[in-house]
């Protein structure tokens, strides 16, 4: 409920800073574009759990609102990697401040130290899950 209650308020926030055609699906293709590793569409189809041609449409409505572009890798001309736009950093520059916002509020309810050692044990909860890594950021749907 937490993590719902995060989302929810993240996209209220969002709505109020000029981010109306923000959509939670487009959070997690942002933060895998700006990863190290080239994002395709055969790729987020992958890590969002759809096929590629629905991955490919979510890429399509988020080039037509401006937060990510394709860009041909120049050996093959069908692959084309899914690069941040100017206005999606601005967007996830946005999005990490509101995040910092939720997480000062919840310190006045709980306090620092407590927000601090949930995040702490959370990500230890993560790796051990994982082999000591991060998980990549997807949905759970």
């Amino acid at each position: 409920m937490a993590m719902r209650h995060t989302i929810d308020e993240l996209h209220a926030r969002l709505v109020q800073r000029g981010w109306p055609d923000m959509r939670p699906a487009f959070g997690y293709t942002l933060v895998a574009a700006q990863q190290r590793q080239p994002l395709t569409a055969g790729a987020l189809a992958h890590l969002l759990g759809f096929t590629k041609q629905a991955a490919s449409k979510l890429i399509d409505s988020m080039e037509e609102v401006g937060y990510v572009r394709r860009v041909s890798t120049g050996g093959d001309a069908r692959m084309k990697l899914v690069m941040l736009t100017p206005r999606g950093e601005r967007l996830l520059a946005d999005v990490e401040a509101i995040y910092v916002e939720i997480e000062a509020e919840w310190a006045e309810v709980i306090g620092r130290k407590r927000v601090e050692a949930m995040r702490h044990d959370l990500e230890g909860v993560l790796r051990s899950a994982h082999g000591g890594d991060l998980p990549a950021v997807r949905p759970t749907w």
